[in-house]
C-alpha cells in the first residue's frame, strides 16, 4: 500500500499539484477522467459543490441516516462524521478490482446510500485522526 507519509514533504506537494492539474484539465479521455465525470453527474448539485471546493462531498446512509464523508481517492477515504462535521469512525471498503478513483467512489456512494449496513459489514475500520485529508484541495 503507497502512503504519503514516506514522502517528504516537496514530493508530497508535487503529487497534489500534478493530481488536481490532472483532474481539472483533463482527462476526460482517460478512463479516470471519464470516470470522475461520471461521479459528478451523479451527485447531487450540493454535492458537486462540496467536491469541486473540498476534495469530498457527504452522503446519508439508508439504514441509519448517519452522514458520511467521501473523500477523493480508492481505499481509506470514507469516514462516518458527527452532527458537527467532525470525523468519527473510518471506514474502508470498495468494489473488486483495479478500477478508477470516480468509479470507486461512486461504487461506495451508492452503497451507503442504498444498503448502508451491507457496506458497513465488510468495511474494516480505522481511526480517521491518523490520517490527513485533502479538506481545502479543489478538484473540479
Amino acid at each position: 500500500m503507497f502512503s504519503f507519509r514516506l514522502l517528504p514533504p516537496s514530493a508530497r506537494a508535487r503529487m497534489r499539484a500534478a493530481r488536481t492539474l490532472f483532474i481539472r484539465h483533463g482527462a476526460e479521455s482517460t478512463p479516470e477522467g471519464r470516470s470522475l465525470l461520471l461521479l459528478r453527474e451523479w451527485l447531487s448539485p450540493g454535492q458537486r459543490e462540496q467536491f469541486a471546493k473540498r476534495g469530498y462531498f457527504e452522503v446519508v446512509g439508508s439504514d441509519s441516516g448517519k452522514r458520511y464523508r467521501i473523500h477523493a481517492g480508492a481505499s481509506v477515504n470514507v469516514c462516518e462524521i458527527d452532527e458537527k462535521g467532525r470525523l468519527n469512525e473510518g471506514l474502508c471498503f470498495l468494489p473488486i478490482g483495479a478500477l478508477p478513483i470516480g468509479d470507486v467512489m461512486l461504487a461506495q456512494k451508492i452503497a451507503l446510500e442504498t444498503c448502508e449496513g451491507k457496506a458497513r459489514a465488510v468495511a474494516r475500520r480505522f481511526t480517521p485522526n491518523g490520517f490527513h485529508f485533502r479538506q481545502t484541495r479543489p478538484l473540479g
